[in-house]
């Protein structure tokens, strides 16, 4: 069985390589490797998540849940400098990939760590946002969800992209059991992009 993106420590062996990619109207150049998520260019459902974030009325960090070699939390920190981001990941390599990126994109404003979902992870954020680990199957994307609200601040908001066959629905009906406030922001192939709300 080979290495999923969620393994700690991916066997597969390294190949890096680098491309550059726009997001939210900045030029990132990213080096990927095998071993990680979406290494060939930033996947669909993540550009989306990233394209449609509007920042929550609320000062505080970002926390980006799973973060591989980090274009979510990386182009919301270029986007929002007067932010913190949190990115963290259980995959060294996604982790030591992100760290590189930070510094070849010149970015400031971030920390990036190992943490098996919210294991190493301290404070209260104002938005958290993620692209959960569809195959690390249902409990691992929900206990996301649930161990979410108890790092937003009041007012805090989760953000998640997951395709309509991955679950979509299931996941929407979970996050109203924890959240009193919960739509769909977008929806373009397949892909919905939730937003939870903290009372």
């Amino acid at each position: 069985m080979g290495d999923h993106y969620y393994t700690e420590r991916p066997t597969v062996e390294s190949k890096p390589f680098q491309w550059t990619y726009m997001l939210r109207g900045h030029q990132f150049l990213f080096t990927v490797d095998q071993g990680v998520f979406s290494k060939k260019e930033v996947d669909f459902g993540s550009r989306l998540l990233i394209e449609t974030f509007v920042e929550p009325n609320v000062s505080g960090s970002i926390l980006d849940v799973g973060c591989g070699y980090g274009p979510i939390g990386l182009a919301l920190a270029k986007d929002f400098p007067h932010r913190m981001v949190h990115m963290i990941d259980v995959n060294e390599r996604a982790i030591e990939l992100a760290k590189k990126n930070k510094q070849q994109n010149d970015i400031e404003n971030v920390r990036i760590y190992i943490s098996d979902l919210f294991q190493r992870v301290e404070g209260k954020f104002a938005a958290i946002v993620t692209n959960p680990p569809i195959r690390a199957g249902k409990a691992v994307v929900h206990s996301i969800f649930e161990q979410s609200a108890n790092y937003l601040l009041s007012g805090g908001q989760l953000w998640v992209v997951i395709q309509k066959k991955q679950g979509a629905p299931s996941a929407l009906e979970k996050l109203k059991t924890i959240f009193d406030e919960v739509d769909v922001v977008e929806k373009k192939k397949g892909y919905f992009i939730i937003r939870a709300q903290k009372a």
